[in-house]
């Protein structure tokens, strides 16, 4: 994780009960965690919503926890491994992609030595 940089705070998430699936994959794409809890749990924070103005709760990504400010009431949540660890990285598409830079570079050489007609 770059230094400074906290999975609490650093991202920013929706709850609910259920997504759509292009909702779901394109929020995850682009930083945004979707958290699923069951129903009841979802209207219980829209309660405490209601109820406590300034409410806040703490997301803890890596251990996948809803939680108030306060620690009184605590609601785990699943993700996906891979999205996990994107999410605690900060890696989208193309930080994935260049991790691997040198090994696309060395197929790039080996390309062009064995189609230089492609190349011009």
């Amino acid at each position: 994780m770059p230094r400074g940089h906290s999975p609490i705070t650093d991202f920013k998430a929706v709850i609910a009960p259920s997504f759509g699936e292009i909702f779901f994959n394109n929020s995850l794409k682009n930083g945004l965690l979707p958290i699923v809890l069951r129903e009841t749990q979802v209207d219980e924070l829209f309660h405490d919503v209601a109820a406590f103005p300034g409410f806040k709760l703490s997301i803890d990504l890596e251990a996948q926890k809803v939680s108030t400010t306060d620690g009184a009431k605590s609601f785990s949540f699943d993700v996906d491994p891979f999205r996990k660890h994107c999410l605690l990285n900060g890696l989208d598409d193309i930080g994935l992609t260049m991790r691997h830079v040198d090994a696309i570079k060395e197929f790039e050489s080996q390309h062009k030595l064995r189609q230089p007609w492609l190349f011009g």
